[in-house]
């Protein structure tokens, strides 16, 4: 039986994990076990802090439409409370921005809810 060298596929595979780490700091960029590592929690933040974006982009949309109903007298529960009763179909995303960008639309958005 013929010996099986396999440097050249150990080499292809330490290459292809080492392609991944470019950009990152020290040795973990050329260092295959600190790459290694170091790509094994950097794939693992990422996939945490996908979801984690969303939790905190809704987070800050809750508190820039609080500032922005607080200049027309009204507090961010009793906008969105009142939002549900006037069955208005804005997301906080929209509203958020509406808020920061359109004042005179956002005004008009209370000045219906306050009726």
């Amino acid at each position: 039986m013929a010996r099986v060298k396999r440097g050249k596929t150990a080499h292809k595979r330490r290459k292809r994990l080492l392609k991944h780490t470019k950009g990152f700091r020290w040795g973990r960029r050329t260092k295959y076990r600190a790459a290694k590592e170091a790509i094994l929690h950097a794939w693992k933040y990422s996939y945490r802090d996908r979801r984690a974006k969303k939790r905190d982009m809704r987070a800050l949309w809750q508190i820039q439409i609080n500032a922005a109903c607080r200049k027309y007298g009204l507090s961010y529960n009793r906008f969105i409370h009142g939002l549900k009763k006037k069955k208005v179909g804005l997301d906080r995303k929209i509203l958020s921005n509406l808020g920061q960008n359109y004042p005179k639309i956002f005004e008009k958005i209370v000045s219906t809810i306050k009726e």
